[in-house]
């Protein structure tokens, strides 16, 4: 039987989503407590990848199981959360097609960056930028990455992805009041580093360093070099994962 389940995470105690050697991974935590809670080796695939620092809300991924989930899912899910480590919470599950998949079938995804340009100590998981901002700016040049194409300029250096096409449907700032501003991009796919790369090229454009038009002549050129440097990763989130087909939660 397959599920998918729905958590959150704060990605400062975990170098990354992954499953690695020599550090720890979220993914190597739910498969630790739902192996221990469904008495047998579970397997987890999730929706996606994220760097290490960075945070999840609503995150999905799926496994594999004998266990009876639907008998108890909301007693499975307190007892799988008793287990996990404070930095992680499952909040529901559900049951799906053997075939579904967490990350390939997954249609949209979300991530929010945020940033303060006054010191604020409550701010823990936001970017401080104490220069003055152009948001109008930052957003003219927002609009130019919308669409399909190749976004290798915002990618990684030595990443083993297929294609660097994505399609961004959505890509903008808001300012939540006079100090702090939320980014959000929403697209089919991201690459590793994507959305920490876009942030650090817009903040280039808002802070006066480069014009609106230098935006494009990133886009065409394919190179991560002519972008702006990537900022950090603890303020970003991937807050939203979205599929073709609903997704009917037990709990």
């Amino acid at each position: 039987m397959r599920f998918f389940i729905q958590l959150s995470y704060n990605g400062s105690a975990f170098s990354g989503w992954q499953i690695q050697d020599n550090a720890n991974s979220v993914q190597a935590e739910l498969e630790r407590a739902l192996s221990i809670r469904c008495g047998e080796t579970v397997k987890v695939t999730g929706a996606g990848r994220t760097d290490s620092g960075v945070n999840a809300r609503n995150y999905i991924a799926h496994f594999d199981t004998e266990y009876v989930i639907e008998k108890e899912p909301e007693a499975f899910l307190y007892k799988i959360n008793a287990i996990l480590p404070p930095e992680i919470v499952v909040t529901n599950i559900c049951r799906t097609a053997d075939d579904a998949h967490a990350r390939f079938d997954a249609s949209a995804r979300t991530y929010n960056y945020y940033l303060h340009t006054a010191k604020d100590p409550f701010a823990v998981r936001s970017l401080y930028c104490p220069y003055p901002l152009d948001v109008e700016k930052m957003n003219e040049a927002a609009a130019h990455i919308i669409g399909r194409r190749d976004f290798s300029c915002f990618e990684k250096v030595g990443a083993d992805n297929k294609t660097s096409i994505c399609d961004v449907k959505l890509c903008r700032w808001e300012m939540v009041d006079g100090q702090h501003l939320v980014f959000t991009v929403t697209a089919d796919r991201f690459l590793r580093n994507m959305v920490r790369a876009i942030v650090g090229t817009l903040l280039d454009i808002g802070r006066g360093k480069r014009p609106v038009e230098w935006i494009d002549e990133v886009l065409a050129s394919g190179d991560r070099c002519a972008a702006g440097q990537s900022v950090k990763g603890e303020p970003l989130f991937l807050s939203d994962i979205r599929y073709p087909y609903p997704l009917d939660w037990l709990a």
